[in-house]
């Protein structure tokens, strides 16, 4: 294993597991490894430091994202979370840039949960969006007072100075000084003022729009890559949880005399039931902690615990679909009318309805949750692959009773998240157990776990009616949605969705429809609802999707003409067709309003480049598609299917164009839509979570299945549009539009329509 010392005064260690099985790969023999080293790059720096505060050998801080030493290496802080979505590549490349730094000289520092670097949860696609500008002036400033003390050195005006790569150049003289030469000289300039940064243009972009590889990729690809699993501190605790079955349920009593007998375990411990709203609260349960793993583990299937049951006991998945789908029929709170539905119904002409429905989803990252933290004399420090450092340090100080400032939460790589690990609930575990037992205590949680107590992706049931003209349009359309909100987690009152969740995907209809109205209905939550990749959006798009690709079957059209039909002629939606309270991602509508033009852009590409209209249709074989704008990115997916021998689905194919504005790193957008597909191929085919008397059903994979070699699509290309406009999201955008693609192309091979996810439970997948 890889030894630390003195971090925060204790010892750590980081598990070999991961970098013994790879080289074990690679060669024979045992592997050992007992080098010291300081994670520098990972945890910020020894003895509790910040990010900024471990760069503070170098002598140019012009800002909290950015250090400059006198050996020329440049510090760039990642104040976002790393899950495989490219951020601590992404952001410090756009610093880069705006300096002029030289790539290979940047070193890149992972941020601490701390509000001087603004929000820092990885979450809604909105890294860059938010940060493009931010991070620009940061570059540039540090790029202006290079260039100032290089005139100053050379008495010349800084208007003749100019900066290539890594230095700043007087052409006039030939003379260049290097950063890191400039450095001290260029800390005692003050610092600029934003009216007088001035941005490099476009074509002078030396990494923004650039492939780029990951800046972690080395090391992920020789298990040097740390992740929350890996975490390891002397003298530490190895804790499993047995969470109550039923959310809200509480500790009746316990009996642990059998796990105590247990070689390896040293103590349970009860962990109280959180207090509704449950927030980020710990679930509660009672924890095994032992010297190992292994014997947490084996000790927490000894123990006896009598629950005192939730009211959530009374949660079936089949009667709560029902309640859901007579709800979705029934008028619900009106969240957006353009025109008088009620009145062009009347009028008559062929009616279409349709009723869909999408099931609770868990994550299933790849590494399940855990955390490693550490109390002492009133102070925290934890080590977690969270998405919310803040989150997971004010909900750590809330659970021990200490001051927000006596918590250091350290960032770890994630192994995967998708909104999961912005609830912090197992790293508040680790260190009410670590006040608990005096002790450091790593929480470990299975996949068991992981599935049966996950922040889960709402279910939803959604009833779409429309009424054509004899152009074969629609002149009137209704579209209900009915789900348990995120808001219930926050709020255990919840029964609505708030503005946020119906502008994604659902109040934000793009369609040119004289009268449209869109509807929401009540619904109570019985497990934790959370963020969960692209949100509101899956079953959003699943069911509009699906519903025009009816339409456009009804009246007799190719779906592509009759989706670009729906779009009218090229516009901006006017701000007041949309409700006053519609968010659009957080972002200004005048700088991000909704194009048309876009929607049209992109689904014209993916037609084209999937060959649509080329090939005859039917007899197994069939291509469906479907657009969808998400975190201010507009995306189009084309899938073909082939129903093999069995009458199962293979997916063929999958083209998915794309236009997010300014990419600043292409390579990683293709990654998340490439991802995407195989991402949404598991919702269409497999994803579903049901419950029992309040206890969810499935466990692992052999119940909650995913998307495998032999099922994910034969081939995937991202097709990305050249754009100027400013950046949009990617980390989400690509999934809505898969399932209802997939779902419109069963349709087109074998005539039967899918209104109801995930399509194993109608024996095609």
């Amino acid at each position: 294993m890889i030894r630390i010392e003195n971090i925060s005064g204790a010892s750590q260690e980081h598990s070999s597991t991961r970098r013994g099985f790879l080289q074990g790969m690679l060669g024979a023999g045992a592997f050992v490894l007992s080098v010291r080293w300081m994670p520098g790059e990972l945890v910020a720096a020894s003895e509790g430091l910040n990010p900024a505060d471990g760069m503070s050998t170098a002598v140019l801080h012009p800002g909290v994202y950015l250090a400059i030493d006198t050996d020329g290496t440049t510090y760039v802080v990642a104040h976002r979370s790393e899950m495989g979505n490219g951020v601590r590549t992404s952001l410090p490349r756009i610093v880069a840039d705006e300096l002029d730094a030289d790539w290979a000289r940047v070193k890149v520092v992972q941020a601490t949960g701390d509000e001087k670097y603004g929000d820092q949860d990885t979450d809604g696609s909105h890294s860059v969006v938010s940060f493009f500008v931010p991070l620009r002036e940061a570059g540039a400033t540090a790029r202006l007072m290079l260039i100032r003390a290089a005139a100053q050195h050379w008495y010349v005006p800084e208007g003749e100075c100019s900066t290539e790569l890594h230095c700043v150049v007087h052409k006039a003289s030939g003379r260049k000084l290097g950063y890191g030469e400039l450095a001290a000289a260029a800390a005692k300039v003050d610092v600029p003022k934003k009216e007088e940064l001035k941005f490099k243009p476009r074509s002078e972009w030396r990494y923004i729009g650039k492939d780029s590889a990951g800046y972690d990729l080395k090391d992920l690809c020789t298990g040097k890559g740390v992740f929350g699993q890996d975490m390891h501190m002397e003298g530490m605790l190895y804790a499993s949880v047995l969470h109550p079955p039923v959310l809200g349920s509480t500790v009746k009593s316990v009996d642990d005399k059998a796990t105590l007998a247990v070689a390896g375990v040293k103590q349970t411990a009860t962990i109280e039931t959180f207090k509704p709203p449950v927030l980020y609260q710990a679930l509660g349960g009672v924890a095994v902690l032992a010297d190992n793993t292994w014997a947490a583990m084996q000790g927490r299937k000894k123990l006896k615990v009598a629950w005192e049951e939730s009211v959530h006991r009374a949660f079936n998945s089949d009667s709560y679909r029902k309640e859901l789908e007579e709800t979705a029929r029934k008028p619900g709170k009106v969240v957006r009318e353009v025109g008088n539905v009620d009145a062009a119904f009347a009028q008559g002409g062929k009616i279409i309805e349709a009723e869909y429905y999408a099931p609770l989803l868990a994550h299933a990252s790849m590494e399940p949750p855990a955390a490693l933290a550490i109390y002492r004399d009133g102070k925290v420090e934890v080590w977690a692959p969270t998405q919310s450092p803040v989150g997971a340090r004010d909900a750590v100080a809330a659970a021990v009773g200490a001051k927000k400032e006596d918590v250091t939460v350290h960032v770890t790589l994630l192994g995967g998240a998708f909104g999961r690990k912005s609830f912090p609930d197992y790293a508040v575990e680790a260190a009410v157990l670590s006040k608990t037992t005096g002790k450091p205590v790593k929480v470990v949680w299975s996949r068991e776990d992981d599935i049966k107590f996950d922040t889960y992706h709402s279910v939803s049931a959604m009833y779409m009616k429309a009424a054509l003209g004899a152009d074969g349009k629609p002149a009137a359309w209704l579209q209900r949605t009915v789900f348990p909100p995120i808001g219930s987690t926050f709020n255990a009152d919840a029964v609505y969705s708030d503005a946020g969740e119906l502008g994604l995907g659902f109040s934000d209809l793009p369609f040119a429809i004289p009268n449209h109205r869109s509807e929401n209905g009540p619904a109570t939550a019985h497990v934790r609802i959370g963020w969960f990749r692209s949100v509101a959006n899956i079953y959003h798009a699943f069911a509009i999707q699906s519903f025009a690709d009816e339409l456009a079957h009804a009246a007799g059209k190719d779906p592509l003409e009759y989706q670009l039909q729906l779009l009218g002629p090229d516009r901006i939606l006017p701000k007041s067709e949309l409700p006053k309270d519609y968010e659009n991602y957080g972002q200004p509508y005048e700088q991000y309003p909704i194009d048309t033009a876009r929607f049209r852009r992109v689904l014209q590409m993916a037609a084209e480049k999937s060959g649509w209209g080329k090939k005859k249709q039917g007899n197994g074989f069939g291509m469906g598609l479907a657009m969808h704008r998400s975190f201010l990115t507009y995306a189009a997916t084309v899938a073909q299917v082939q129903i093999d021998d069995a009458g199962r689905v293979q997916i063929q194919r999958v083209d998915t164009a794309l236009d997010a504005g300014t990419v600043v790193n292409p390579e990683m957008a293709r990654n998340q839509f490439e991802g995407a597909a195989v991402m949404g191929t598991s919702i269409a085919f497999y994803g579903e979570i049901t419950a029992t008397n309040g206890v969810i059903d499935q466990s692992n994979f052999d119940t909650y299945p995913v998307a495998r070699m032999n099922t994910a699509p034969r081939e995937i290309h991202v097709h990305i549009v050249e754009s100027d406009a400013p950046p949009g999201g990617i980390g989400e955008p690509g999934l809505p539009a898969v399932a209802p693609a997939i779902c419109n192309a069963v349709f087109a091979a074998t005539g039967k329509r899918i209104r109801e996810l995930p399509l194993s439970k109608a024996g095609l997948a």
